[in-house]
């Protein structure tokens, strides 16, 4: 959290503006604006805490890493590579690390969080799904941080959308999530929310060039927490959810903001606050976009080995995967659970002409077999009497809605993929992380001329432009 500055004697400040590092019995904070544009470190004796003076730009607070005038967070913010290395590591509060959390079940027991979400200014936020084991991903549980309360939100057993509409979709109001992109989908379908003032965690470990990107990672390396995986593959529809499994899910938002807080110094003293928040506000607005409908993508795809089939065996798996959707979905199971897709492949491949046959496949489950057999069996014996016009080979692999390119512009992307290389090392960022393979494919069909233009292909941002725009469109114009 953003601090009023305390006094530091001037011989001490001295010492901080020449670059020294100052340790002190307490961890100082200072809105002193010739040290903070330095970003100069001071550091707490005993405390293993630190706190960077950073120079945070004047605004409404809702930017990432910025609040009004010159200020520096409270808290560890930055420890230097140095004492890292030596497995200085900071500390969470006890506040935190014991932070109470509340499970709600109903409007009655919302009683705390309306109130708490009245005078947040900042949250942290995480989902969780249960398409691991059902049929399709329904949202089973919302978890969201207070700053002294973690509430754990049922939405199978209230619907707790107008609850949580006013204050996530409340701009001023900055949400802290980590890999957003599903939970923003499930919230914007299953509760009509469509958030906004989003701080994603891993967009802002991805900016500053962090190897490690997952929570647990993040979270281990800065704070020495360590997230248990053991319910990660829980299913969150069953009730009621024990207490172990409410702890773990209270652990994925509990450190959230503080976890912003170390990331937010760090894209502040980087330059790159803006391209964080010019990413969140994109997953924002992506988050209530249907997926496009009007060409179904053709199940065979996504079933490993199936490219080499020939045109009769796919139109069979077709069918064998169209027989396991339908059970899946009448069981409200996820369809790898009805039967894997392994023993799918060996049914097509030997086409059996009985129950006895079908469950002799390795891995098929036999009472499966003797239960919905039958119709699967079916489904085979007609595909095998179809004449050969009627088949469907393996699908194009060319994506929807993309021209194909001609060689001028293969040519021109294998050239633009080249700079973008280059620039990824320069800035220290994975190179999908400033443009993906496939958007370089979308600018070499586009060929923009201007840095206007490239920032208007899909998925290029105003700030991936202004890093690739000189590059890019010399490129560009000299492909002709």
């Amino acid at each position: 959290m953003f601090t009023r500055a305390r006094s530091i004697p001037p011989r001490t400040r001295a010492r901080i503006a020449s670059g020294e590092e100052v340790a002190g019995p307490r961890v100082h904070t200072t809105l002193v604006r010739s040290m903070a544009r330095q970003g100069n470190r001071v550091f707490g004796a005993g405390t293993r805490l630190g706190s960077r003076i950073v120079a945070a730009p004047g605004g409404g607070g809702n930017s990432l890493g910025s609040s009004g005038g010159w200020r520096c967070r409270r808290g560890p913010i930055s420890i230097p590579r140095r004492l890292r290395a030596r497995g200085i590591r900071p500390n969470l509060a006890r506040s935190q690390r014991h932070m109470a959390h509340v499970h709600v079940e109903s409007l009655s027991q919302a009683g705390g969080l309306v109130e708490d979400l009245g005078r947040a200014k900042r949250i942290g936020l995480d989902c969780e799904a249960a398409g691991f084991h059902r049929y399709s991903d329904r949202l089973c549980l919302v978890q969201l941080s207070t700053e002294r309360v973690t509430y754990l939100i049922d939405p199978l057993a209230f619907d707790p959308s107008d609850l949580l509409r006013g204050p996530l979709q409340d701009p001023a109001v900055i949400v802290v999530m980590h890999g957003s992109d599903f939970d923003l989908r499930l919230l914007s379908r299953d509760l009509g929310i469509r958030l906004r003032g989003l701080y994603d965690t891993q967009i802002a470990a991805q900016i500053v060039g962090e190897d490690t990107l997952g929570l647990a990672g993040l979270l281990e390396s800065r704070f020495g927490i360590r997230l248990s995986k053991k319910f990660q593959r829980a299913d969150w529809a069953e009730r009621p959810i024990g207490d172990a499994m409410l702890e773990y899910a209270a652990e994925d938002t509990r450190h959230l903001t503080r976890l912003a807080d170390w990331l937010g110094a760090e894209l502040a003293e980087a330059g790159r606050v803006a391209w964080a928040a010019e990413e969140c506000r994109a997953l924002e607005d992506s988050a209530g976009v249907p997926p496009e409908t009007d060409e179904p993508e053709d199940p065979v795809v996504r079933i490993r080995g199936s490219r080499h089939l020939s045109p009769r065996q796919l139109t069979a798996l077709r069918e064998a995967l169209a027989w396991r959707d339908d059970l899946a979905r009448s069981r409200d199971r996820a369809t790898f659970r009805v039967i894997a897709e392994g023993p799918l492949i060996e049914a097509v491949a030997a086409n059996p002409g009985t129950v006895g046959e079908l469950a002799a496949i390795k891995g098929f489950p036999a009472r499966l077999a003797e239960e919905e057999g039958a119709a699967l069996i079916e489904r085979l014996a007609r595909v095998s009497r179809l004449p050969d016009e009627e088949l469907r080979p393996y699908p194009k692999s060319q994506r929807r809605g993309a021209a194909r390119l001609t060689p001028q512009m293969e040519t021109l992307a294998e050239k633009l993929k080249n700079a973008r290389n280059r620039k990824a090392d320069e800035f220290g960022l994975p190179r999908g992380t400033l443009l993906s393979n496939a958007v370089v494919l979308d600018v070499a069909r586009a060929a923009p001329r201007s840095i206007e233009a490239l920032a208007a292909v899909e998925g290029v941002r105003r700030w991936k432009a202004e890093i690739l725009g000189e590059d890019f469109l010399k490129l560009i114009r000299g492909s002709g």
